[in-house]
């Protein structure tokens, strides 16, 4: 995070000429869009649409497809008595072959799942809406990085004002030092030292290009724009009066627990007995009708079909625990959600402390430049009648540089303050 205090203690310069204008929301808003995290709320939707696809594909009809072959020691047969009784009438028994082999398909439709596929829907839309939350705190953040590099270049610009200030005030007096000088009623020295104040300014607008380069370029890869031509606008900003905080993080607790109380619906579902209708086919031997494949060991085509019930009470056996881990998992959510509204309310309370005292200070910064003018002008006087030296002089220039700088200081840092609160409280 960018600290306004650290612009403070440099005074830079753009040199460059904005003829377009841009605001703070501008920014942020072309942050959040530029950000690459952004592409991921498409590749969860379409997730969503897929887990939805599958579950709904639940009712279909499931077809199973196999074929085997078996063979074994011992099958089926009829008693050798009525073997040989039946023989005697000219028809050969001799009983299942050993080996075995069919092709077929086994066919199930669901008529009724106890609700299994209704809470599959409700927790994947649920935890959906937890994945968008996380992914809203995630992007939030951008928009305090763009707030600090925006305010942290409005300083450097107010800075490069009051440098281009200061400049003028050297040169008119530098020119008129070396009238003085011509005269005979200035020294040399006094000519040198203004000549080198102005020098160093010189030096400072020269710094202040790479600079203003390098904090632009900054915000130019966040938005995804150019502001080599525009105006970052000093925003008007009002402190908000409601103080309830509406962030992301809030709506991402709510949609964790939302998520919990869909799969504690599941647990109920699962618990519930499952009807559904079957169907066997087969092709091969032996049949259905044992005693005709007993007799022959031709080929046949085989049907089953019926109704199924069924009921897993085992899931009974783990219910309460399974109830108990999600209610613990939702106090869990509830204590982090309250943490986090805890700490918000201090970082309000304290960031309402600050907009006051800022806005007390600021009450005699312009009683204070106004005086450090009138001192400089005094003193720019006083060195036409040779009662003061150019030593003198530069020292009321530059109280009154800083008296401008901080005025200019706290009037952005009152504007940082108010949105920093309207981050904190998403206003």
């Amino acid at each position: 995070m960018l600290k306004l205090y650290l612009f403070l203690a440099l005074s830079l310069s753009t040199g460059i000429h904005l003829s377009a204008q841009v605001t703070l929301e501008e920014c942020v808003a072309l942050a959040q869009d530029n950000y690459p995290l952004i592409r991921k709320y498409d590749l969860l939707n379409r997730t969503k649409e897929v887990n939805l696809s599958n579950i709904n594909k639940s009712w279909l009809p499931q077809i199973n497809v196999y074929g085997q072959g078996t063979v074994q020691n011992e099958t089926p047969s009829f008693p050798e008595s009525l073997a040989g009784i039946i023989s005697q009438t000219g028809t050969s028994i001799s009983g299942l072959n050993e080996w075995q082999y069919k092709i077929g398909a086994d066919v199930s439709q669901n008529i009724w799942d106890g609700g299994v596929s209704k809470t599959g829907r409700q927790i994947e839309r649920a935890e959906d809406a937890e994945r968008q939350t996380a992914l809203d705190v995630q992007l939030y953040a951008i928009r305090e990085r763009v707030e600090d590099l925006y305010f942290g270049i409005l300083l450097i610009e107010e800075q490069v004002e009051q440098i281009r200030n200061m400049q003028a005030l050297l040169q008119s007096n530098l020119a008129k030092l070396r009238t003085m000088h011509e005269n005979g009623t200035a020294m040399q020295s006094d000519v040198d030292m203004v000549e080198a104040q102005y020098l160093s300014t010189a030096q400072q607008l020269t710094q202040a290009k790479s600079a203003s380069r390098s904090y632009r370029m900054l915000l130019e890869i966040f938005t995804g724009k150019s502001f080599v031509k525009q105006e970052l606008m000093k925003p008007e900003a009002s402190v908000p009066q409601d103080l309830m905080p509406n962030r992301p993080e809030l709506r991402h607790f709510e949609a964790q627990l939302q998520a919990n109380e869909a799969r504690s619906a599941s647990i109920t579902a699962s618990m519930m007995p499952k009807i559904g209708l079957f169907a066997q086919a087969y092709y091969g031997y032996p049949g259905f009708d044992y005693f005709e494949s007993m007799m022959n060991r031709d080929l046949s085509f085989n049907i089953l079909a019926g109704v199924k019930v069924s009921w897993n009470i085992g899931a009974l056996y783990t219910k309460k625990n399974n109830n108990q881990k999600l209610r613990l998992s939702s106090d869990n959510i509830a204590v982090e959600r309250d943490v986090f509204l805890f700490n918000t309310n201090m970082q309000t309370r304290s960031q309402l402390d600050h907009i006051d005292e800022l806005k007390a200070v600021m009450k005699e910064n312009d009683r204070i430049v106004e005086l450090r003018a009138n001192v400089r002008k005094a003193a720019e006087s006083q060195l036409d009648n040779g009662v003061i030296d150019a030593t003198s002089l530069l020292t009321k220039l530059t109280d009154e540089k800083q008296a401008r700088l901080t005025a200019s200081y706290h009037e952005i840092q009152l504007l940082q303050s108010i949105y920093q609160l309207k981050y904190t409280l998403n206003k």
